[in-house]
């Protein structure tokens, strides 16, 4: 086989290759995030608590102070429709006029909707009351799953499919990765901390939003 040809060939196995593992991880994330959610639901179902809903809000209950409190507001903040529906709409203007990317724009807003309906449907589902224990103030609806968490897995983690697509830089991808993993995760803690979800809505979310994004 002449250098080139077989220069080629290696080229192509190697996206192949790559392409496959992706593949792989995302089918791994996808069923282990469904079977998690599902395990939980039944449970939540059927009335029954989870111990370590509990021992959430006691681990939290150790760290509260007025700066505390002030760093959650403003992530649970970031997790708001407030917040999230301009950045939501930003991001599609951005798209549609600037990068002149109409395809990209329109995975925005079905994904944004998506989500929201999604939502709204489990949690009319499952009406889970909220902790009756509120830190601050009782926050409206139903508890389970997190709308926060959801909400905050789709919009961020379609933020790290784009930067994956269009940034080069691995460095980069790796800090902007950490960022808006660990973002996401303060979030869902702030929800437990102002005592206004259980951490199982909290993991429920995450689960409900890795397999909607994927």
């Amino acid at each position: 086989m002449p250098k080139i040809q077989q220069n080629k060939f290696y080229h192509h196995f190697k996206k192949i290759t790559v392409f496959s593992a992706e593949i792989i991880i995302l089918m791994i994330t996808f069923f282990a995030a469904l079977i998690t959610f599902i395990l939980i639901a039944k449970n939540i179902f059927a009335g029954n608590s989870y111990p370590f809903d509990a021992k959430a809000f006691i681990f939290v209950d150790g760290h509260i102070n007025n700066l505390n409190t002030e760093v959650m507001e403003f992530f649970t903040f970031l997790g708001t429709h407030l917040f999230l529906i301009p950045a939501n709409l930003i991001l599609i203007t951005w798209f549609l006029f600037v990068e002149k990317k109409r395809w990209l724009s329109i995975k925005i807003s079905a994904i944004a909707i998506s989500s929201l309906l999604l939502m709204f449907i489990l949690k009319l589902t499952f009406v889970r009351p909220r902790p009756s224990d509120p830190l601050l103030v009782q926050a409206a609806g139903y508890s389970f799953p997190s709308g926060h968490a959801l909400m905050s897995v789709t919009f961020y983690g379609l933020l790290l499919y784009i930067i994956f697509q269009y940034v080069k830089d691995k460095w980069i991808r790796l800090c902007l990765s950490v960022f808006f993993i660990a973002l996401v995760l303060l979030i869902g803690l702030s929800r437990i901390y102002l005592r206004v979800h259980y951490a199982s809505d909290v993991i429920a979310g995450f689960c409900v939003g890795i397999t909607w994004l994927i």
